[in-house]
């Protein structure tokens, strides 16, 4: 039951709410990003077998550009819910596996020159490989060339050992990446 008073303390902090919200959607970074279609999964049996022995590091399979591709295509972009992939974020050409050398490097676009959210999208693809890849990889993410305002501080951060070891110590930010991970919108 209402008290029937105008301006009740829970009216107003359901309006300001309510006025955060929309604030939020008025300041999106890319208000309407382009969505393209999902490739569908391919599902080897290579990596379904990789994932039972995951936890044997003396098991040297190799990877592929593909492989690695679907382990980082349905992280979700911080700000809408859509997926990398989706949004033409991340693609199966700008994953470069040389495996005899032990080296991953995924090249990712963000949908605007001018995205404040780059480093937590590039996190977020270094937590998922850092998750799921054998130790044996040196993994480097980085802002395909010409994409980014900020392309060469933004590489900086993402490839920085003690930068992201900061960064992952800090709950907040670990909180935002692991939503990310998890399918959800992070913002």
């Amino acid at each position: 039951r209402t008290s029937g008073r105008a301006g009740a303390p829970g009216d107003a902090r359901v309006r300001c709410r309510e006025k955060s919200m929309m604030e939020q959607r008025q300041e999106l970074i890319n208000p309407a990003p382009v969505v393209h279609r999902k490739s569908p999964s391919i599902r080897s049996a290579q990596i379904v077998s990789r994932e039972k022995h995951e936890c044997d590091e003396a098991l040297a399979d190799p990877f592929d550009a593909q492989e690695v591709f679907e382990h980082i295509k349905d992280i979700n972009d911080p700000e809408h819910p859509y997926s990398l992939e989706q949004l033409d974020v991340v693609s199966a050409e700008n994953v470069d596996v040389r495996d005899a050398e032990d080296r991953i490097k995924v090249a990712f676009t963000p949908t605007v020159p001018h995205c404040s959210m780059a480093t937590l999208i590039g996190l977020s693809i270094r937590v998922k490989l850092l998750r799921v890849l054998p130790r044996r990889f040196k993994v480097d993410i980085v802002v395909s060339p010409g994409s980014h305002s900020s392309e060469a501080a933004v590489n900086k951060q993402l490839n920085d050992k003690e930068r992201v070891a900061a960064a992952l110590e800090n709950p907040n930010l670990l909180e935002k990446v692991d939503l990310c991970l998890s399918g959800q919108t992070a913002m």
